[in-house]
């Protein structure tokens, strides 16, 4: 099972990096200390052997990571092209190169028997610019053809139908100085659902609407990924790799309304986002002059048709509905030069970076007419193209000023132009500087603490920039020429603390100071609203998290991993005046797992919970609280030789999380006028039941 994380909290809502979800059985053993780390020589590091997650029986290298004590997988962050690098993970020394493969994906396609050591480092030690904090490096090799796979069904109780669909294969293997990679997956797949009652309430509080509905989906994403690699002796090696992938995105609604005085009226809402996508890259890196040269290239393309359809029938009447429909087509092109020397007592890199992304996207509304038909209404501003020409250039220099401080500098600037045709369309250029300070200080082998001081821009969504109705709420986004990319001055502290055979502990903290923060905001008169940008906003969050090996207590094969994350943010509503949290913001987060590894057998036994506290989602006239919970917690029980397969059984939902929604719309302006309506949601999600089936062949 894949779990989200107290981080992936501080992803969303500081606008950082999606985070690879760590199982709730996160654990190691002690750590090796070692010195002499590649391409940080005289660095401390830790360095872990297979022989020291034996006891979890892995199969993939992801199994194996996850159980290092203290350490969290960090994906990329939603950064703009390439770029540096801004995840945690490296393979044998390098960065992927691709966008379309999360950590997860990535780790769980090497076998754990190709896996030689992870290696934990301080990134600002190593030589690849934009790494701080903890970095694990992954060192395998294939020499043989293997493959893996997995099965992972799921039921739930109530609303929603069995998943059997959720799976992935892969093989692996070497010829000479070939190693190559293959994979089908559809491990991303899923079935959800719940259903209950909505009470809507009048100004003065009074009941004039309820509401009876159940929805469920059906979302799978099959996809079939390779991937080639050249290495020769010597500095040169080479990476080729594509993926081909379906998605089947469905959700479907009923329900039936009730309100004093009128007939009782039927409702569905059916959505449709059934897309493809494609990603080719490679890289090519080789001896140059006195340092090594890389090249990359990058293409992806995704065909996202969606359509939304909602029906209301009066018992006795004649149907009435609404249709909203578009079609996007997105495209990113992207080369990318970086060469590393040495000088100074020190590791430089100069990289330059081309990236085009476009969009062509066509949009329409209809309304369904007693007929039966479809009749098209005029829809401003949701059909045209978006594009942005960039180009990016930095330069990098890091080395040690003493055996325990380490810095890395990283200077440069972007320069892009975003053209949007179709209604007012507008051509912008931007000049915007680039580029990061990072310390890392190791004073002793068990504490050590990184701080970064960045500049960041952050990627576009390009559908921002056109009208979309949401007809399922009754909203609409405007079109807004004027959107630009989000920038901050962003401050991060890492402090790593190793508990020796207790385990290990780390304090996060993070603050960022926002220039144009994407928000709905006022677009175009007569009381319009959009995707825009708030001019300033700020944010912080501190987390906590430990791992703790019971071990020396004398519980054995026991360990417990905890976390607790508080985030505050602050921005000035654009429709109200006022100081507020941003939208949809994650402020609270806990989270406890604890697993049991009984000595002695295969069998393992674990058990989660998470506590989530998100603020309210803004427009001009409504506040709108969407989440579920309040506490989700799961127990599982493993078995990691089942004729050399691991099984695990696992509960999901034990403590009755719900579905849940509370909203209050306004005649006007949000606070200042009169309440239009109140809207509650209470619905049932029910236990899951969950299995899994690994192996290796």
């Amino acid at each position: 099972m894949k779990s989200t994380i107290s981080l992936s909290a501080i992803a969303a809502a500081l606008s950082a990096s999606p985070v690879a979800a760590q199982d709730a059985t996160v654990a190691g053993d002690a750590p090796l200390p070692v010195t002499a780390s590649a391409g940080a020589t005289g660095t401390a590091r830790q360095v872990f052997a297979p022989a020291n997650f034996a006891r979890y029986a892995p199969k993939n290298a992801y199994d194996m990571l996850v159980q290092v004590p203290g350490f969290s997988i960090r994906d990329n962050e939603n950064l703009r092209g390439l770029g540096q690098a801004t995840g945690n993970v490296l393979f044998n020394g390098e960065r992927p190169s691709n966008k379309a493969d999360d950590m997860y994906t990535q780790l769980s396609r090497i076998p754990a028997e190709n896996v030689e050591r992870i290696e934990i480092v301080d990134g600002a030690t190593l030589d690849i610019p934009g790494l701080s904090g903890q970095v694990a490096n992954i060192v395998y090799r294939a020499d043989n053809i293997s493959g893996q796979f997995s099965w992972k069904p799921e039921f739930r109780a109530h609303y929603t139908d069995a998943l059997f669909t959720r799976a992935d294969v892969s093989v692996r293997g070497r010829s000479g100085q070939i190693e190559y990679e293959a994979a089908l997956s559809n491990d991303d797949s899923a079935r959800s659902g719940a259903g209950g009652p909505t009470l809507i309430y009048d100004g003065a509080g009074n009941i004039i609407e309820r509401r009876e509905d159940s929805w469920n989906t059906h979302y799978d994403t099959p996809k079939l990924s390779g991937r080639i690699t050249w290495d020769p002796p010597g500095e040169t090696v080479a990476n080729l790799g594509g993926h081909y992938q379906r998605k089947y995105d469905r959700y479907y609604e009923d329900g039936v309304r009730t309100s004093p005085g009128t007939a009782d009226r039927i409702r569905t809402v059916y959505e449709n986002a059934d897309s493809w996508n494609y990603e080719v890259s490679g890289d090519y890196q080789f001896g140059f002059g006195p340092g090594k040269l890389k090249l990359i290239g990058l293409r992806r393309f995704s065909h996202e048709p969606y359509k939304q359809e909602i029906v209301t029938t009066p018992v006795g009447g004649i149907a009435t509905g609404d249709r909203f429909a578009q079609t996007g087509d997105l495209g990113e092109t992207i080369a990318r030069g970086e060469y590393q020397w040495k000088l100074f007592g020190g590791d430089w890199q100069l990289s330059g970076e081309a990236a085009f992304n476009t969009l062509d996207n066509v949009a329409s509304i209809a309304v369904l007419d007693p007929s039966g038909a479809w009749v098209g209404q005029p829809f401003d501003g949701g059909t045209g193209g978006v594009s942005e020409d960039r180009y990016e250039g930095l330069l990098s220099f890091g080395r040690k000023l003493t055996d325990k401080l380490t810095v890395q500098i990283v200077a440069g600037a972007e320069h892009s132009t975003i053209t949007q045709t179709g209604a007012n369309g507008l051509t912008r250029s931007f000049f915007r500087p680039k580029g990061s300070l990072t310390l890392a200080w190791a004073p002793s082998a068990d504490f050590d603490a990184s701080l970064k001081i960045r500049r960041r821009v952050l990627q576009l969504s390009f559908y921002d920039f056109l009208a979309r109705a949401f007809l399922n709420d009754g909203n609409e986004n405007q079109s807004n020429n004027d959107l630009r990319p989000q920038q901050d001055w962003s401050y991060e502290l890492e402090i790593n603390k190793k508990l020796g055979a207790w385990g290990s502990t780390k304090l996060y903290l993070v603050f960022r100071d926002v220039e144009d923060r994407v928000d709905v905001v006022p677009v175009g008169t007569n009381g319009g609203e959009g995707v825009g940008n708030i001019a300033k906003a700020k944010a912080g969050a501190v987390e906590w998290s430990s791992t703790i090996n019971l071990d020396p207590a004398g519980i054995k094969g026991m360990k417990v991993e905890s976390s607790a994350l508080f985030q505050k943010s602050s921005l000035r509503d654009p429709f109200t005046g006022e100081k507020r949290q941003w939208s949809g913001f994650t402020d609270r987060v806990v989270d406890v797992s604890v697993r049991h590894d009984i000595p002695g057998s295969d069998w393992a036994w674990g058990a989660g919970a998470n506590y989530s506290h998100y603020q309210p989602n803004y427009r001009r006239n409504q506040s709108d609280k969407v989440w579920e919970g309040p506490v989700f917690a799961n127990v599982f029980v493993e078995h990691k030789n089942v004729m050399g397969l691991t099984v695990r059984a696992q509960i999901r939902n034990i403590a009755n999380a719900r579905s849940k929604r509370d909203r209050t719309v306004y005649t006007g302006v949000r606070g200042q006028s009169p309440i239009a309506f109140v809207e509650e949601r209470d619905r049932l999600i029910g236990p899951i039941f969950a299995v899994s089936v690994r192996g290796n062949f």
